[in-house]
């Protein structure tokens, strides 16, 4: 009896080693990661420049003749056009200088007919020995003296007639006048340092930008070398207030001279300015097209980090889902994305969710997830 009861305890230890031999053992269950599909492709790089506007068009209005300023014929401020009457100078004193004129040719053109009477009858009477030759060429002289100063007397009616309108000055150009330096009354004279008033044309409106030598001559290399496409000369723009401008604009040209004093080269893009928004001197960033990456891969920001480095690297989760580490190489940003030009290719599987629960050489399970969150639906 006693040898069963000992028995007994230790069948049961056998049978519980048994069990605990025959139990499947549970293996722990890869973490989830989110992952996003890489796709190469050429993609357009954008450089931020900062700069000012100018005006399309500017002329300054200034006096041709000496005078009294009788009349202001416009409104500070306003649209004028071309060819409009801005100020009147007295014009008395012009007006007798262009009647004394025409009273000069007038004596002028009087004389030189009976000169060629004379001249054309010593021209006969010579032939026949009636004149002398000397009082026939005494008669074709002074028959040319008298042609010539009826052109000087009507080159004298011409200036004082071109005197006499330029006392009616006209704007030059087409645009909006600013502030009227003088009144009526001033005294006014051709070259004094003064403009009478400063006419703008500010639509279109020109936007000048300043971009770094070095980097244009980088930008030139990789152009030379095939690296990197031709841009488009289609230019956007921010305002002061760091909105964006309505209106996209052109590149016209770039200066072909370095400026010495800071190194940058002056680009200058054309923008339409029809609500009068961009006015001359302004401070603004325009986002301006450099080239076009070929074969780059947008990586959204999230999925890349620095090393101690600070050099750019990712995540990829690779062959038999296990993660990798790759050091990449940025050439700038798109939007909320990097252009990686090395390092990723077609089709990797880059992290973007979960990076602390993925660690280089760890089994994953990638997830993928969207490029962007979709909306929620407004109830």
């Amino acid at each position: 009896m006693t040898f069963k009861l000992l028995l007994l305890p230790l069948s049961l230890l056998v049978l519980a080693a048994c069990g605990a031999r025959q139990a499947p053992q549970t293996e722990t269950a890869p973490p989830e990661v989110g992952v996003m599909a890489m796709h190469a492709g050429d993609v357009p790089v954008h450089t931020e420049l900062s700069g000012r506007t100018a005006a399309f068009r500017v002329s300054d209005v200034r006096p041709q003749v000496n005078g009294i300023v009788r009349k202001r014929l416009f409104e500070e401020g306003s649209m004028v056009r071309a060819g409009q009457v801005l100020y009147e100078i007295e014009p008395g004193p012009f007006e007798a200088a262009h009647e004394q004129a025409q009273a000069a040719l007038a004596t002028a053109q009087a004389g030189i007919a009976s000169l060629r009477g004379k001249a054309e009858r010593f021209g006969e009477l010579v032939k026949a020995n009636a004149v002398s030759r000397q009082e026939h060429e005494e008669a074709q002289a002074a028959l040319v003296q008298a042609q010539a100063g009826v052109k000087a007397a009507q080159a004298a009616l011409k200036a004082a007639r071109i005197n006499l309108e330029f006392t009616r000055i006209e704007a030059p150009i087409s645009g909006r006048i600013g502030r009227s330096s003088v009144t009526e009354g001033a005294l006014v004279a051709p070259g004094q340092a003064t403009a009478l008033a400063t006419i703008q044309r500010i639509d279109p409106i020109y936007v000048d930008v300043v971009q770094s030598s070095l980097e244009l001559t980088r930008l030139k290399r990789r152009f030379i070398s095939g690296d990197m496409a031709p841009a488009s000369t289609r230019v956007s723009l921010r305002m002061e207030d760091g909105l964006p401008y309505p209106h996209a604009g052109t590149l016209k040209f770039t200066e072909v001279a370095v400026d010495a004093a800071t190194g940058s080269v002056t680009l200058r893009a054309e923008f339409p300015n029809p609500q009068g928004l961009l006015l001359p001197g302004m401070y603004v960033r325009a986002q301006v097209e450099a080239g076009v990456e070929r074969q780059a891969v947008l990586a959204p920001q999230r999925g890349v980090a620095r090393n101690d480095k600070g050099e750019p690297t990712a995540l990829v989760v690779g062959k038999d889902d296990k993660v990798e580490l790759r050091a990449l190489e940025v050439r700038g940003a798109s939007g909320d994305q990097w252009i990686v030009t090395g390092g990723l290719r077609e089709g990797d599987r880059l992290v973007v969710d979960g990076l602390q629960r993925a660690h280089p050489g760890d089994k994953v399970k990638p997830v993928p997830v969207s490029a962007a969150p979709t909306p929620a639906s407004a109830d």
